[in-house]
């Protein structure tokens, strides 16, 4: 009786995991397109993925991250009609959330007198797709706006971030972030858009 036991357990593990491979493989586009996809495919690749990336990023403890923007998120201001192409953050194709605080004046994507009120949290879901077409989870990024003169390093803005297996990553946020979001976006505040062509309302 205990041999049957055990060798059903190990017969649900096997079609668990050759579900779960299946599904990933669903998710990959029909082509062997690296970065080089339509907007409707690269929405076609999030739509198969977005249940399980948040899966994902929900998985264990956050940390200092707070809990509430991981599980949140996704009920959010969604601020770009599909994925956007790759550019920053490691050449993934980014999907952007806004909260209730920031979403208004965000959705504006100003270029310059730019007034985003503090406690917008800004949170990017993440994918890439090899150029043999394998999709790849990315890391769930965020932006957090504190009060004035809280963290002038980095014109205000808390930056964090969370892997695919919900681990909270350890990043320096001026070097890793602030940087490059000062370095390319300053005239708009720190912000990064979507391009433009993926901007809801565009």
């Amino acid at each position: 009786m205990k041999q049957k036991l055990i060798g059903a357990f190990a017969a649900a593990c096997i079609m668990a995991l050759a579900s779960t491979s299946a599904q990933a493989a669903n998710c990959n586009p029909s082509k062997k397109a690296g970065d080089d996809l339509s907007p409707v495919e690269a929405q076609a690749v999030y739509d198969c993925l977005k249940g399980d990336l948040h899966k994902g990023y929900m998985k264990g403890g956050k940390g200092w991250i707070p809990a509430a923007f991981v599980k949140n998120y996704q009920n959010w201001t969604i601020a770009s009609k599909y994925p956007a192409a790759p550019g920053f953050h490691g050449s993934r194709f980014l999907v952007t959330y806004v909260n209730k605080v920031g979403a208004a004046e965000y959705l504006k994507f100003k270029e310059e007198n730019v007034n985003i009120p503090a406690g917008t949290v800004i949170a990017k879901e993440s994918f890439k797709v090899t150029a043999k077409g394998k999709v790849r989870k990315g890391p769930l990024f965020f932006m957090q706006k504190t009060k004035a003169g809280k963290s002038p390093k980095t014109m205000d803005w808390y930056y964090m971030a969370v892997s695919p297996g919900g681990k909270p990553m350890k990043i320096n946020p001026v070097k890793a972030c602030s940087k490059c979001h000062l370095e390319n976006f300053s005239d708009r505040g720190g912000l990064g858009y979507p391009i433009e062509e993926a901007r809801v309302g565009n």
